[in-house]
């Protein structure tokens, strides 16, 4: 059985949120832990109703424009990679990975170039959205994207109100974000 759905596990939820005074708990992810102040996302858990049943909700939600970059970011690696068949990102290296300086500064730079090719022509466009993971590991899983500036504790509290009252109106207009808006 999915531990998400187990009532003395959703009784221990409230009995955090309510430790809080929230109705979410925020959830420690190892890779938040590097980073310093972030705004743009957060990964919570909250008491809802699925399919009316009682559930945890493990919800990761974040801004449209974070959503953007990562999709950005993406597209432009795909395009890098097939460039560029032998590199391998960062991120994706195994331990014993000898670097090449020269094809790092190499594919950095087109790299750079894709980003900015790719917002520059609005290649991607994102909208407000919910996606239900009903076969998620603990719970259900949720991923948000919201037209926020940022994600702080008012606007989880006021998605979680909505959420949970069945009114979540999202906003269907398409955007897209260039590294120059952040600055």
């Amino acid at each position: 059985m999915n531990p998400g759905f187990d009532p003395e596990e959703i009784a221990q939820l409230k009995a955090e949120c309510k430790a809080e005074r929230l109705n979410f708990v925020y959830v420690a992810d190892e890779f938040e832990e590097e980073e310093e102040e972030n705004n743009e996302h957060a990964h919570v858990q909250f008491v809802g109703y699925y399919k009316e049943k009682e559930v945890v909700y493990d919800a990761l939600i974040y801004t449209l424009r974070l959503h953007h970059s990562t999709l950005v970011y993406d597209a432009a690696l795909e395009r890098l990679q097939k460039e560029m068949p032998d590199y391998i990102s960062p991120d994706e290296r195994p331990e014993n990975y000898k670097e090449d300086p020269e094809q790092d500064e190499e594919a950095e730079i087109l790299l750079t170039e894709f980003i900015e090719e790719i917002e520059e022509n609005e290649e991607i466009k994102v909208k407000e959205h919910v996606i239900t993971d009903d076969k998620f590991e603990y719970g259900i899983g949720l991923e948000v994207g919201l037209n926020k500036s940022e994600i702080n504790e008012k606007t989880i509290n006021d998605f979680i109100i909505r959420f949970n009252a069945g009114r979540i109106q999202l906003d269907t207009t398409l955007y897209s974000f260039t590294a120059e808006d952040e600055e």
